[in-house]
């Protein structure tokens, strides 16, 4: 039997830095069939091929780029996935990796052409875009997985553990904050990054928001969202600054800081972390993770090259790493690689033990019911928090309670 082919919409930031090698890395490993890559430009896609860290990993595995043929390399071609998609044999996998405002529409044109998927973080901005995509996922019998990969952090694994036993009581309280690092407004990020179309709080933000339900089990109630506006260098204007207040079913309250500020000089590839305080039995608990820093400090003998990497670091070798194993390239580890690596694995699951569409349904339905993976039946609160979070935001800062 052929192994199964994914196609990558999508050649940024997250396409380099996490999706694409851990999809190489299944190829090399013949877990999956050809991965073939689109973008909106041709000279996005080239330039992920060309990427000096991508061909020093992948030197033994590459990609197929799908690109428009004769095309000027900064000509647009917002229709080339669909081509994609169709020329993907069904019920193989589509891995949309776009700006949030772009998921909706190509997470549905997947489905349609009859694909698994996974999406990178939020599936949608609002709650009924995320019922049309749970609505043609299971009409198809197809899988659905968002890519929140902090639920495969081990530090997460633990907690929800620990939580699940009772051993810290319920959650009351807690803060959480992810600053991205400056220079993220010089990237692409600029060019759709805007205050109209997201916003700091809904692009990382979320990611504590689902964490937080991860672990708990907790669903959020309501959610206020003061946001900053600020400049990006092409003039544009973005909520570059974000501190959002989210209410849960049991009273608790998570208070929640975003931004594109931590600083290009500082180590670290960004600054995050998240303190719960709990009941603990009458006597109190914490979970307290410092993503910041993962005990690892280096001072290089001279300043790296390239934005945000300063002379001292303070790296994590928890997200993503590249090893040496002796083998031809290097090996991506990391849980940032576990999470992409479960979703299509749960999407190859499903086509192994399922050869009907009603079969294919009763396999979605036990993962979802597991509570590993986030769907969108198993998750809807978040895209419930996105779109309150852009009401707040609009509207001033106002308390938006929740529509799920």
């Amino acid at each position: 039997m052929p192994s199964t082919p994914v196609l990558l919409i999508g050649s940024g930031m997250i396409a380099h830095d996490q999706i694409l090698p851990a999809l190489l890395q299944m190829r090399r490993e013949g877990a999956i069939g050809e991965v073939s890559v689109c973008s909106l430009h041709n000279r996005s896609v080239s330039r992920l091929a060309s990427a000096p860290m991508i061909r020093r990993a992948f030197p033994d595995v590459g990609f197929t780029p799908v690109t428009e043929p004769e095309a000027e390399p900064d000509a647009a071609h917002s229709g080339l996935y669909r081509k994609a998609l169709a020329d993907l044999p069904p019920y193989s996998v589509a891995v949309v990796a776009v700006p949030d405002q772009h998921h909706h529409p190509i997470v549905l044109d997947a489905l349609r052409a009859r694909q698994h998927v996974c999406c990178v973080k939020p599936l949608a901005l609002r709650v009924e875009h995320a019922l049309e995509i749970e609505r043609e996922a299971a009409k198809r019998g197809l899988l659905v997985g968002i890519e929140y990969h902090k639920r495969f952090d081990p530090r997460s694994m633990m907690a929800r553990d620990h939580y699940r036993r009772g051993r810290f009581g319920e959650f009351r309280l807690g803060t959480a904050r992810l600053m991205e690092k400056w220079h993220y407004r010089e990237s692409n990020f600029q060019n759709w990054f805007t205050a109209d179309a997201t916003d700091s709080f809904v692009y990382v933000g979320c990611h504590y928001v689902d964490l937080v339900h991860f672990i708990t089990g907790l669903t959020p109630s309501a959610v206020s969202v003061h946001g900053i506006l600020d400049t990006l260098p092409n003039g544009k204007e973005g909520y570059l600054w974000t501190d959002a207040r989210v209410l849960w079913e049991n009273g608790a309250c998570l208070n929640v800081q975003n931004s594109l500020s931590f600083p290009d000089a500082a180590p670290g590839p960004n600054t995050q972390g998240m303190t719960l305080y709990c009941s603990g039995g009458g006597r109190g608990a914490m979970i307290d993770h410092s993503d910041q820093y993962r005990g690892i400090a280096y001072s290089f003998g001279e300043a790296a090259t390239g934005a945000g990497n300063p002379q001292y670091s303070e790296p994590s070798p928890d997200y993503f790493l590249y090893q040496d194993r002796g083998g031809p390239g290097l090996v991506p580890t990391g849980y940032g690689v576990r999470s992409v690596r479960h979703i299509v694995e749960e999407a190859l699951r499903v086509e192994r033990e399922a050869s009907s569409v009603p079969q294919r349904r009763e396999v979605v339905r036990g993962i979802e019911s597991a509570g590993i993976l986030a769907t969108p039946a198993n998750s809807r609160h978040n895209e419930a928090v996105c779109e309150a979070a852009r009401l707040s935001i609009l509207g001033g800062g106002e308390l938006v309670r929740l529509s799920v």
